[in-house]
């Protein structure tokens, strides 16, 4: 009898441990606000970027349409800054292909500015990769109302 008790308490100490790292996993996944991403149906490479988002472990939201200068121009996006879609997180703009970690960080730090761009769209930029060819060095760009500065350089995928 003595033995079965141990054993039952050790079941039940286990499964409550479980149950604690499961709440904690699903806690850091909330950890990350949704983003929503405004993009034109037909745009591929967007797609792929949301996909870049999602495994990155963001939780995106995508809202197609063909209307998607309104949008920058809604959300105060310099058209020199402009991208392929735009995106909406925790009160940011995103303009382009930024990368995840680019977002990640500019969520923790939480900088003064309305958000960050990457203008056009560099090779090796995420989801602007291509076989074959050289990633291009370019910068995220944090814009707003005081103006510009770099906040980040990547050379493809790796920042530098």
């Amino acid at each position: 009898m003595q033995i079965s008790l141990l054993n039952r308490r050790t079941l039940l100490t286990g499964f409550a441990a479980s149950a604690i790292l499961a709440g904690q996993r699903a806690a850091g996944a909330e950890a990350l606000p949704r983003i929503v991403v405004s993009k034109d149906p037909t745009c591929g490479c967007c797609t792929g970027w949301v996909d870049h988002l999602r495994q990155a472990g963001f939780t995106a939201e995508v809202i197609e349409t063909p209307e998607i200068n309104r949008v920058k121009v809604r959300l105060g996006v310099p058209q020199d800054l402009a991208s392929c879609h735009t995106a909406e997180i925790g009160g940011y703009v995103i303009e382009g292909h930024v990368p995840a970690d680019a977002i990640k960080r500019l969520l923790a730090e939480k900088p003064s500015g309305k958000g960050l761009a990457v203008p056009g769209m560099p090779m090796g930029s995420p989801e602007m990769e291509m076989e074959g060819m050289a990633p291009e060095a370019y910068e995220v760009v944090l814009f707003g109302p005081s103006g510009r500065t770099t906040f980040a350089r990547y050379q493809g995928a790796r920042p530098v």
